[in-house]
């Protein structure tokens, strides 16, 4: 329900931004549902609404609403991937590569396949799909293809990592929405969700909305105590579990 007052607010925005004949300068306007989701221990996973307006008229020279892609990126990270070959019959690690700035988590989703709303060059650009997403580490492209590739994999199995080609519906002409799925293994932390229209191949316009995934209650006390105090939250676990242990062995000793 509140996702559908919010979907009518902009419904009303966008009339009276047509009423009032706004500048071409700005054919897009967006918003996310809500910008904050909150991780408690009984979290499960949640869905969130991506929604706007585009601006079309004989005085813009557009006749039509264009192609919207929406990409949702979370926090980057340190990935360490490892190959394993087999060695006089055992299975072991025999390479590693190390990559920075890896989205924990990407999302995207579009009218239509990106392949046929704009070139090559600018959805490499862009890095517009989870297969176009270049990680940076210190060997050659070529060495550390299939172990980018290995990521991505990873990463979509774990459902972190997604491409939903034409899962963005209009309403009207003007109007469109869609619907962005978050795991409950989401990783915490900033997200940003791009917005790009594209009319004849070519991007008209592009922006940007933060979102931000934090820890809330109990849990987000003893993450935001793990990650200021790590030496004191290992020496905590520690007694903790030597307490239940003691407190089993009390409970099922036989006398």
């Amino acid at each position: 329900m509140k996702n559908f007052f919010l979907f009518l607010i902009v419904v009303a925005a966008s009339s009276m931004t047509t009423s009032q004949k706004a500048p071409a300068s700005t054919p897009l306007v967006t918003d996310i549902s809500s910008h904050l989701i909150s991780v408690t221990s009984d979290f499960t996973g949640t869905e969130l609404l991506l929604f706007g307006a585009t601006e079309t008229g004989a005085d813009l020279n557009y006749a039509e609403h264009g192609d919207v892609i929406i990409v949702v990126r979370g926090p980057e990270e340190k990935v360490v991937v490892r190959r394993k070959d087999r060695v006089a019959g055992i299975w072991v690690n025999t390479e590693s590569i190390e990559f920075t700035r890896v989205p924990s988590f990407y999302a995207m989703v579009s009218t239509k396949p990106v392949a046929d709303i704009t070139s090559a060059n600018v959805l490499n650009r862009l890095k517009i799909g989870p297969t176009r997403l270049s990680f940076q580490s210190s060997e050659n492209a070529e060495e550390s293809q299939p172990f980018q590739e290995a990521i991505v994999r990873k990463k979509t199995e774990e459902n972190l990592y997604s491409d939903q080609e034409t899962d963005i519906h209009f309403l009207g002409n003007t109007l469109f929405r869609t619907n962005i799925e978050f795991p409950a293994n989401v990783p915490v932390g900033n997200y940003v969700a791009e917005f790009y229209l594209f009319r004849g191949g070519d991007l008209i316009s592009a922006q940007t909305s933060p979102l931000f995934i934090k820890k809330s209650g109990v849990g987000r006390t003893i993450f935001d105590f793990a990650q200021d105090y790590p030496a004191l939250y290992g020496i905590a676990a520690i007694l903790v579990a030597l307490f239940a242990g003691w407190l089993a062995s009390a409970v099922f000793r036989k006398d």
